[in-house]
């Protein structure tokens, strides 16, 4: 196949990409695309996942004219218009939009070729997928320590309350679709690791571009639920200066209360409808078992029993309240002892310890 000298965006142009969400058409193949993407992409693949599979065993044996001419045979007639009317129809969508495979080699290449003969000219990523992905991973090792705070607190303090409220903070836990414990899983499923990452990094990009060289996120452990935080990012976190959050027990236990119970049914309820109840229902005993090596058998089976005559009574009558029982326990007898013992070996890094409303000033004037 004899390709047209095409235009390409080259690495110069990374940054804005992401920082203006250009619109981007993946052409990878399903099972590349579930693994991982960016945010602004559609994946409108030129092989699915099967032909893919039998122009790369091709390739191997038989080298790329090889594996070119395989991939013609398997996309054409009738499949080959289909897909490029899908890609015409993205661009006609998006003017301004580009083009990658993974490489940004003989997929994207033939792809924009089509379009081109097509009447439809198009911009091709240089280097692909791969290109842009290393350009993201750059961007996350820049964040060191001195430009990070960490909002530290026992569990229901509201850490993550400070982190929205402050215009310049890194959302690990939102960006991972978890809250950060064994209660953490939320409805939704969580991005694939690679999403993840490649989030966080466009993140600390548009910060920056902003002007934002500081940064605040919640303390968190490396693993947030199924993610994990990158670790040229942990480390840097693990040596950052702390702002502790201290709250009243009683209103700690609202705030779980309010987060994990209230918020969570409701959660529970839309996504799954007559369901949502004992769906909720399941992922809470199952989150407690998750922490009974570490309750031991009597604790777990007494606050097991808290939690099922909570949610009876939560059922029947629409009242919340018996669910303040396990969750006064399980804080002050499970999660505040461990809290403290990691706290104790952080102390030289604490710089500032108030109620939420007060670390939350306490970031805004150092904003300034």
């Amino acid at each position: 196949m004899q390709f047209m000298e095409l235009p390409v965006i080259d690495s110069q142009e990374f940054d804005r990409i992401f920082l203006d969400s250009v619109p981007l058409l993946d052409v990878r193949a399903e099972i590349e695309f579930k693994k991982g993407a960016f945010p602004q992409s559609i994946n409108l693949p030129i092989l699915s996942t099967s032909e893919r599979q039998k122009v790369g065993a091709k390739y191997q044996k038989e080298g790329s004219d090889a594996a070119i001419d395989l991939g013609l045979e398997l996309v054409q007639g009738p499949l080959k218009q289909k897909r490029l009317e899908s890609w015409q129809e993205f661009f006609q969508k998006n003017p301004k939009g580009y083009l990658y495979c993974f490489r940004g080699g003989l997929r994207s290449r033939i792809t924009q070729q089509w379009l081109e003969e097509s009447g439809t000219s198009c911009f091709r990523i240089e280097g692909g997928y791969k290109a842009l992905r290393n350009h993201l991973l750059q961007k996350l090792e820049m964040p060191k320590a001195a430009n990070l705070r960490m909002i530290s607190g026992r569990t229901g303090t509201g850490k993550t309350h400070v982190i929205k409220a402050l215009g310049q903070a890194l959302d690990l836990e939102g960006r991972a679709n978890h809250r950060g414990s064994a209660f953490g899983r939320r409805v939704e499923a969580q991005p694939s690791q690679v999403d993840f990452e490649n989030q966080l990094a466009i993140d600390i990009m548009k910060q920056h571009e902003a002007g934002k060289f500081l940064f605040f996120l919640e303390d968190e452990s490396h693993c947030i639920g199924s993610c994990h935080v990158p670790l040229s990012l942990y480390k840097e976190m693990k040596l950052a200066g702390m702002l502790v959050v201290e709250e009243p027990l009683e209103s700690r236990v609202d705030n779980v209360l309010e987060e994990y119970v209230i918020q969570a049914v409701e959660e529970y309820q839309e996504h799954f409808g007559e369901s949502g109840f004992e769906q909720y229902r399941e992922y809470l005993l199952g989150s407690l078992q998750k922490i009974k090596k570490r309750l031991g058998g009597s604790r777990l089976q007494e606050i097991s029993q808290d939690i099922v005559m909570a949610l009876d009574e939560l059922e029947k009558k629409q009242d919340p309240s018996a669910h303040r029982v396990w969750i006064t326990k399980l804080l002050c007898d499970y999660y505040d002892p461990m809290y403290d013992y990691q706290l104790q070996k952080s102390l030289s890094r604490v710089l500032f310890t108030g109620s939420r409303q007060e670390v939350l000033h306490w970031c805004e004037e150092e904003c300034k």
